[in-house]
């Protein structure tokens, strides 16, 4: 018989989330995440996805990962380190290395999985981690798991890192400072070259999750290549879910870090590695990143077009300086409820609220691609003016 404890446990909480306006209803698409989704029989402008260059969908990605399981099946069957290491996984991973700009990068399942794998491997109770106030829940997942204390300093506060960092070397044996390259729910991005010398001042070790950065800034390299700083951070993060339209993620570094990763961080070491088609997809999408610049223009052209029509029809996009664009509303009922009518309407554009951004700065996150039209975004904005009327955001 079912816990009652638990179930009066989840059933008042959820209540408690659907009156506050905190609940997130999840809708299934009925085809692929592309800049047009299919939606309980409805066709939607979609300005959801990460999908920044719009590879998820891309003929050439697809092509590649069929090849990949007919040749080498669906799984890879174990870990890394029994004989879940394809030549594949060895190919990508060189591959990612040249791409940051380091000398080895290991991959993983996740970027979730990177930042719980990476930190606590090489951070430990006698440590401190200096953490930006809005990094991602990743980070602070795997700042707790390392067990190190967390000094949690002021959202790109530079004074406030250097007071904090003077203070913790003088306490703890290593001290590392970790930042997202970008916010991922305000589209900034951090201040890495001043970062980096506080860093250098004070003998940290630097960290940078740049989950939002690659394939988008630095040529598609970046934010730590955006600054020019691709020898001076020790431990570049990525992705291959977003702009590389895959599933994975990946840590880039010196040669040493990835051969202690590669025997310290648990994920690495205890889960099934990626499989065939993901990593061969993912292949394929840095090749096309390297060769060329097309889908980054496109995605800033389309970015900027969007960003500025919102600005025009007088919502407030915070201060984004990338394709990230929230339509910052504040009350977190009139946000659930303007993301709905844009669905009503046609625009799928998620809500975002407590406790994914502080109370009271709920916003409908807006993310236009590579593969978006400017037709697709003149209709967008045209039910932005309409409901923006309509409710008075």
């Amino acid at each position: 018989m079912p816990s009652t404890k638990l179930t009066s446990f989840l059933n008042s909480g959820l209540n408690e989330l659907k009156d506050k306006g905190l609940y997130n209803v999840i809708h299934p698409l009925e085809g692929a995440n592309g800049p047009k989704i299919q939606l309980e029989g409805k066709e939607l402008i979609n300005l959801s996805s990460n999908n920044y260059l719009g590879l998820a969908t891309d003929e050439r990605l697809k092509e590649v990962a069929k090849d990949a399981v007919t040749k080498y099946g669906v799984g890879s069957g174990a870990v890394r380190t029994i004989n879940g290491t394809l030549q594949l996984h060895v190919e990508l991973e060189e591959k990612l290395a040249k791409f940051k700009h380091t000398e080895a990068a290991i991959a993983y399942q996740s970027g979730f999985n990177c930042n719980m794998a990476a930190i606590s491997a090489v951070m430990n109770k006698n440590d401190a981690i200096l953490s930006d106030e809005l990094n991602h829940a990743s980070i602070i997942d795997g700042c707790r798991l390392s067990k190190a204390k967390i000094i949690r300093y002021n959202h790109s506060d530079m004074d406030d890192l250097r007071q904090k960092a003077s203070e913790a070397v003088k306490e703890y044996e290593k001290v590392m400072v970790i930042t997202d390259g970008v916010f991922s729910m305000d589209g900034d991005v951090a201040k890495l070259p001043e970062i980096v010398d506080i860093a250098e001042e004070f003998d940290l070790i630097t960290y940078v999750d740049d989950a939002h950065g690659s394939g988008v800034l630095g040529e598609g390299k970046g934010t730590v290549k955006h600054f020019g700083l691709s020898d001076r951070v020790d431990m570049q993060m990525g992705t291959l879910s977003k702009a590389i339209g895959v599933v994975g993620g990946y840590v880039a570094g010196s040669q040493a870090l990835i051969d202690w990763l590669k025997v310290q961080s648990r994920p690495f070491l205890f889960s099934t590695s990626l499989t065939p088609a993901d990593i061969r997809a993912s292949i394929e999408a840095i090749d096309i990143l390297s060769e060329s610049k097309e889908l980054q223009e496109r995605l800033w052209e389309n970015t900027k077009y969007l960003q500025e029509g919102l600005k025009k029809l007088g919502f407030s996009v915070g201060d984004t300086e990338t394709p990230i664009t929230p339509v910052i509303i504040g009350d977190e009922q009139k946000t659930q409820q303007f993301s709905k009518r844009l669905m009503e309407e046609g625009v799928y554009a998620k809500s975002i609220v407590f406790p994914t951004v502080p109370r009271g700065t709920g916003r409908v996150r807006n993310m236009p691609t590579a593969a978006h039209t400017k037709e697709m975004l003149d209709e967008a904005l045209s039910v932005y003016e309409k409901l923006g009327k309509e409710l008075d955001v």
